[in-house]
């Protein structure tokens, strides 16, 4: 696992955002498209890849799902799914993951963590800290750590 600082990638982050966001707004007009994940915050470090939260109504997620394959992404199959969670990959060689969501759900979790960490450089800084001690872990032990570190800023208030 490499990190990278955000001077490195996220204004090209931001031009993909800008682009998907659009094309899937334009695919599900009534959809909440918001820029999660590392890329979106500022002076994190990342991957490099960029997360997209595609917010609808429960009753509408798996149309979602189903239409938004048409703009080239696939159901991971390695993370977690549930009734009010969808996770999707691009199939185009874009590093870009989609986070379908039922409005309403607790998997806004995504959009929370965001602006906790937005709204607080400090956490920021504890974010990167914990990201550099995990380079070259394995992808499964980083998620794990991850996750533990996820739910220590939800409970920050």
């Amino acid at each position: 696992m490499k990190f990278y600082p955000a001077e490195q990638y996220q204004a090209a982050c931001n031009e993909l955002f800008v682009r998907y966001g659009r094309d899937i707004k334009k695919l599900i007009p009534n959809a909440r498209v918001e820029h999660v994940g590392a890329s979106s915050i500022p002076f994190a470090l990342s991957k490099g890849d960029l997360d997209i939260f595609v917010g609808v109504e429960l009753g509408e997620l798996e149309d979602v799902i189903e239409r938004l394959t048409t703009l080239g992404f696939k159901e991971k199959l390695d993370t977690l799914r549930t009734p009010e969670l969808c996770m999707l990959a691009s199939t185009s060689g874009d590093d870009v993951a989609l986070q379908v969501v039922a409005n309403g759900s607790e998997f806004e979790c995504f959009l929370r963590f965001r602006d906790k960490l937005r709204a607080n450089p400090a956490l920021v800084q504890q974010y990167n800290t914990f990201k550099m001690s995990c380079e070259g872990w394995p992808q499964d032990e980083y998620r794990e750590k991850k996750s533990d570190f996820i739910e220590h800023v939800l409970a920050v208030k």
